[in-house]
Formats: C-alpha cells, structure tokens, sequence
C-alpha cells in the first residue's frame, strides 16, 4: 500500500508523525493509501526551506520565472491524463470531469506566464519640481495554502502558480481525502526546472493546518472549503498577523424565467446540480422557476433527467456522475435527504437505495430532485454538497431576487431567460458575487479573479487573476529627486507639489 510523503525543499520527505489517515478509493470502498498527518514540526521544516529559497527567488527576474512557469504550463498539458487519473482514483469523478479541471487549473498557470506584464508598476515625471514618483508590487516572501478535496488538482493550481510566479515561495497543505493529484503535480513542478524550495507540500490535518496559521515566517494563507472552516482559518490567520483570502461554502441559485427555453435550462440544471455529484463550490443546488406554470414544466422535464442519471466508476466512459468522496460524506448527503422529506418537501426523485453491480461498497448515491422547497428548510439553508436539487418556486422575478439575496451564502448565480432587460436587472440587483446569464456554472476565467459575497468569502482579495497577483504582492511607492533639484536649506512643511 502506498504511504504518501511530504514534500520539503527539494525532495520527497517520509514523514516520522506516528498518526495516519486512510485514502480510498470511493468507488470500491477499498483502501488504496496511507497518510501520514505531519507534525507541527514538519510544517517548520517546509516553511524553513521556503524561507531560505525567498530571497533569491524573489529577486529572480519576472521573464526566468514566467519561462519556468511555461516549461511548467507544457508538462501539466503532456501529462493531464495521468492527473485526471489520480483525481477520479481518490476522488471519484468521472475521468471527462477530471480532465476538465485539470484544464481549468492550466489556465491559471497559463496566466502566470504573463506575470512580468502582470507586475508592471505606474511611472509618473514631474509630480513636483524634478520629483518623479514610480509603484512597484514586491513579493510578501513565504505563503501557504490549505485546498479542498472537491479540485484537488486545480484549486492548488488557483494559488501556487501565481504566487511563485509573483516572486513569492509556497507551501501546501492539500486535502487529506485524495491527496495523489499534487504530489503529481509537484513532481512536474520540479521537472521543469524550478529551485529547491521554492514548492513545498505538507500533508495534515487541523495540527497542520494551526502551524500554518500561526507561523510567524508565512506573510499569507490561502484557503478553499467550507464556511465555518473558512471562518476559522480568517481570524485566526489575521490574528496572528496575516494576508488571508478564505473562500467559504455556496448556495447557488438558477432563477428560470417564464421566457426561457425549459429544456435548455433543464439540461443546464442537470449538469451544474449532478455534475461532480454536486460536490462544487459553484454546483447549483436550488433551482427557481418563476410562476406555477414554469415550475410544473420545469420538474416534468426534470424527473426523467434525473432518474436517468448514468451512474458509475470513472472507468466508465459513459458515466456522467461518480461516487460521494468518502462514506462519512455519503451518510450526510442521505440524512440531509432524509431531513428534507421529514420537514415537508416533496421528494421527486428519491436518490437513496442506490446500488451498482459490481461496487456495492462504493459511496454511490443516485441523484435526488426536491420540490416545493421552502426557505425555512434545512435542505435549503445548509450546502448538502452532494447530487441534490430543490426546486423553489417563486410568484414573481423580484421575490426570486430577493430569496437570493436574503441567503448567507453569495458566491454564484444564474439566471435563465430571452429577456435582456430582466437579465440586467439581475445582474445588477444581485449580491452575490459570480453571476451567470445563460450560463449555470460562471466560473470566471483565468484573467478574471474567483470570488462570492457575504459569507462564501472572507478577506478582501479573490482568488486568481489580476485579484490574485495584488493578493500575493505588495503595493511599494518610490519618490525620487536627484541633488540638482534639491534646493538649499531645511523645509519644515508637509511635502507638497510646489
């Protein structure tokens, strides 16, 4: 069985902690891997060769660092079957999922590769008499970041390549549940050429997690999970002095307008609520349709869908939904079903029972559709993470609004419709930071930035993108007068442009 290491400087380091995790396979229930959960001790030791590669690297020229970055970018394109291979082995999903976030965390390195344009600073002559004024974006020095296991490949990709390309040094601490899909990437990392230090992976739990948030050596902390999780790691890495951009858990909704195309949209909720089991940030787990007649079209069309769901190992090709991550995660996507139908809402399509020949041991659920969902219900208020779909209806655009807006959670939205002017108004009216129009999973390219509103982020920087290289960087102003300009005698007034 393997037993998953660390990696420290410039080398797979085993590590000495006496306390383990198990990594399965989910689609069997079989145990495939150990790992070890690193010592407070071992972080020191990964945040201490990130520190002594700092200095060097940070001076290392924007352009030596976006070539590595390319030779890095060809590497994860050559090998992006075998990344997607080790996702679905932990994971789950299905090996096209896989492959598409594989692709979708290429992308951010692919715009690391700009960085040198991306670092550029302002320059501005004669902002007083012979005084020039210039900005310049300096690296923090040691940052960190601690990843979910739903994208154990590209939400790793969202923070390390933009921070090293941005002359910082990192350290990460992946998901304990498929921990495989970084470890490849890091050897590939090293393949193309970049110094001993400069990318560092502790694997943990909560003892890692603390020696991060409170070392004194790490500037930054990046993080990706749930809200309550979130949370935590925001005041306490800002407590302890830190730059920290926490992204929290999600609600999302898809509003269906009366206008709209109903089997568009009911194709578009199928892939955005069960794709991935539901188990994404930006999944859509409520669906809104405006007025009775809307609703009734919608779930007629729906039930079908789900019930036909093809459900299977990614060794499947025709799978379009895997297992739940782990058995624990299954138990709580059934009690939450379970707690939807004791509090009232209609069960459509009832996910639970389901077995597939061959893997009886696997965390296979079916999907499940809800209906007449109310705001009060738990299915609503609480992220199930899993392949569950309520419908909620509403009488009126601006009662979906706002039910919208009244939620916690603000990370993605959608709206379906023909109707421009209803489409803007959403847009606009919205607080919720990632919104769809006619499209149900906005997930903002690279060179945009990823982020939600209220709690589904803590901090005041996105992730990726232009958000992601200020997050990473530190704004520095130069003044400057040379002696021919500067005249006789003392001035005791405030500086100004005369």
């Amino acid at each position: 069985m393997d037993r998953i290491a660390n990696a420290i400087g410039n080398t797979r380091a085993p590590s000495q902690s006496g306390r383990v995790a198990p990594v399965f396979n989910p689609a069997t229930g079989e145990q495939i891997a150990e790992l070890p959960l690193s010592t407070a001790d071992e972080v020191n030791a990964a945040v201490a060769a990130a520190k002594a590669a700092a200095p060097e690297w940070g001076r290392t020229p924007p352009l030596k660092r976006a070539r590595l970055m390319f030779k890095f970018k060809e590497l994860l394109d050559r090998h992006a079957a075998d990344l997607a291979r080790a996702i679905s082995r932990e994971h789950g999903k299905t090996h096209d999922d896989a492959l598409g976030e594989v692709a979708r965390g290429i992308e951010v390195v692919e715009f690391a590769c700009g960085i040198p344009h991306l670092l550029k600073g302002e320059y501005s002559r004669n902002v007083g008499p012979e005084i020039d004024s210039f900005s310049d974006r300096q690296p923090l020095g040691v940052v960190a970041g601690i990843t979910p296991f739903n994208f154990p490949a590209m939400v790793p990709m969202w923070m390390y390549p933009v921070a090293i390309a941005c002359g910082n040094t990192f350290v990460l601490k992946p998901s304990e549940r498929d921990p495989s899909a970084p470890m490849l990437a890091y050897d590939l990392f090293r393949e193309a050429g970049f110094p001993d230090g400069i990318l560092n992976i502790v694997h943990g739990d909560k003892e890692a997690v603390d020696a991060i948030l409170d070392h004194p050596d790490i500037k930054a902390v990046s993080f990706v999970g749930s809200t309550p999780i979130a949370e935590y790691v925001y005041s306490r890495g800002t407590a302890a002095g830190k730059r920290v951009q926490a992204l929290g858990g999600a609600k999302n909704h898809m509003i269906v307008m009366p206008d709209a195309d109903i089997d568009k949209a009911a194709d578009a909720l199928m892939g955005a609520g069960y794709g991935s089991a539901g188990e994404r940030c930006m999944a859509v787990s409520v669906a809104v349709p405006v007025g009775e007649e809307t609703a009734n079209r919608l779930v007629e069309t729906l039930i079908p869908k789900v019930r036909g769901l093809k459900i299977g190992p990614s060794t499947d090709p025709d799978a379009e939904m895997g297992p739940l991550v782990t058995k624990q995660h299954l138990n709580k996507v059934l009690g939450l079903i379970e707690t939807g139908v004791a509090e009232g809402a209609e069960l459509a399509v009832d996910g639970r029972g389901f077995t597939l020949q061959g893997y009886e041991n696997g965390y296979f659920v079916g999907g499940s559709l809800f209906d007449k969902v109310t705001p009060e219900m738990t299915i609503y208020r609480q992220e199930i993470f899993g392949p569950v779909l309520s419908v909620l209806r509403a009488q009126s655009f601006g009662e979906a609004v706002d039910l919208i807006n009244a939620h916690e959670y603000g990370n993605g939205t959608a709206i379906f419709t023909r109707d421009g002017d209803a489409a803007r108004s959403f847009a606009d009216a919205i607080e919720v930071g990632m919104v769809g129009v006619n499209v149900p999973i906005p997930v903002p390219v690279a060179y945009h930035s990823f982020g939600g509103w209220k709690r589904s982020l803590f901090g005041d920087h996105s992730i990726y993108g232009p958000e992601g290289v200020r997050f990473y960087t530190r704004l520095k102003t130069v003044t400057t007068r040379w002696p021919a300009g500067i005249k006789e005698g003392a001035s005791f007034s405030f500086p100004s442009l005369d």
